[in-house]
């Protein structure tokens, strides 16, 4: 992994170290030697490491990663997950295997987000080796809790940072925000997210007696009825219209002659920043309300993410002047996608994302092409030249 081109060398291999952490089969909340093997890598660097460990009662352990090095001063900060999606069905490769077959390394989280990891250590040790440490900090925060639920990873692993009086000055987040190819776009705000349980109480009965009961399908229909045809907004000029998906309507009955008591749907809604976490939850329930009365329907929600900007700044500014230096593109700022952990970094410090191509990512057969990983790491190593210069 490490070449030895002296006794002190930090240079990295990208492709070898991704095909490395993809052999550590780490899907969500299972560590499965990740954070181990960074640990190890970036001590090797001089990083100072700390392996943090958070739990909520009825969830699993997760292990989290915190490194540093440089001589105090600005911190600029690399954050990503090191754990991964289920693997799914029908694999041509081995989906923990991490081997490059035709100039593309196959493997779960190639693209999600291992490959990001491995070129931003790539281009922390290529700096370190030609500039020496640098006038600041440099920092890494990874978790093993980005594809769960969020809960034991970095909204914790900054409030650690906090007690201790640990300031970040820019956070660059490494999700795949690439549609088609490396330095088209980077991702400067995200979508919120909510999460609802909507279920439609009726009373049960004899199909042959519908008079002696209500069915509360129909309830149900009438409800979700309201929810779909209503427009929530149209976008503004930084982000498409809000919208929302049924993800589940269940009965859970097997009988063919009984009215059931009870009928359910799920649903989520991606809102922009027209909404808050109190608007959008106001909006369904006088959406629902419009067309039952209150005691016709119970109704839980879960907010799993605020939606938030970052305008541009010196930082962004940096990322993108990075970018065309290396490729020659310009990327649009952007804030398309599902949620990530830049919807907690982004209340502790400026923040953008920036990383791979994502077409894959999620999918069956998830790689990167072994030039785009060079071609990242080449851009983290001018963001980092031009961060730690910029006065």
């Amino acid at each position: 992994m490490k070449k030895e081109t002296n006794n002190t060398s930090r240079l990295i291999d990208p492709v070898e170290l991704t095909s490395e952490l993809i052999k550590c089969p780490s899907v969500t909340p299972n560590d499965e030697g990740a954070i181990d093997l960074l640990d190890n890598t970036l001590t090797s660097m001089g990083f100072t490491c700390h392996q943090i460990e958070f739990q909520e009662s009825g969830t699993k352990r997760v292990n989290n990663l915190y490194a540093e090095i440089g001589n105090g001063g600005k911190n600029f900060c690399f954050a990503g997950h090191s754990d991964v999606v289920p693997i799914g069905e029908g694999w041509n490769h081995d989906p923990f295997g991490g081997h490059v077959i035709d100039g593309k390394l196959f493997g779960r989280g190639a693209s999600d987000m291992k490959g990001a990891i491995a070129s931003f250590i790539s281009a922390v040790g290529s700096y370190i080796e030609h500039h020496g440490l640098p006038r600041g900090t440099i920092s890494l925060l990874i978790t093993g809790d980005e594809e769960g639920p969020a809960i034991n990873g970095t909204k914790k692993v900054l409030n650690w940072l906090k007690e201790r009086n640990k300031k970040i000055d820019f956070c660059l987040v490494g999700e795949p925000t690439n549609p088609e190819k490396i330095g088209e776009m980077i991702k400067v705000g995200r979508r919120g997210s909510i999460n609802a349980k909507l279920t439609a109480h009726g009373v049960q009965g004899h199909v042959a007696y519908p008079h002696l009961a209500k069915n509360p399908i129909n309830i149900l229909h009438r409800l979700v009825s309201a929810l779909i045809s209503k427009t929530l907004d149209n976008g503004n000029e930084f982000f498409q219209p809000s919208n929302l998906s049924l993800t589940s309507i269940d009965v859970g009955n097997n009988a063919t002659n009984v009215i059931p008591s009870d009928a359910h749907a799920r649903f989520n809604i991606r809102f922009n920043n027209i909404y808050d976490n109190n608007s959008i939850n106001d909006w369904i329930k006088d959406t629902l309300n419009s067309v039952a009365s209150e005691n016709e329907y119970s109704l839980e929600t879960i907010v799993t993410g605020d939606s938030f900007l970052s305008r541009s700044n010196d930082y962004t500014d940096i990322v993108s002047n990075s970018i065309k230096n290396v490729t020659g593109l310009k990327p649009d700022l952007s804030t398309t996608g599902g949620t990530s952990d830049a919807r907690f970094i982004h209340e502790f410090c400026p923040v953008c994302e920036f990383g791979l191509i994502g077409k894959t990512m999620h999918k069956v057969n998830e790689f990167v092409n072994v030039n785009d990983l060079m071609i990242l790491t080449n851009i983290y190593n001018d963001v980092l030249m031009n961060f730690f210069s910029l006065e």
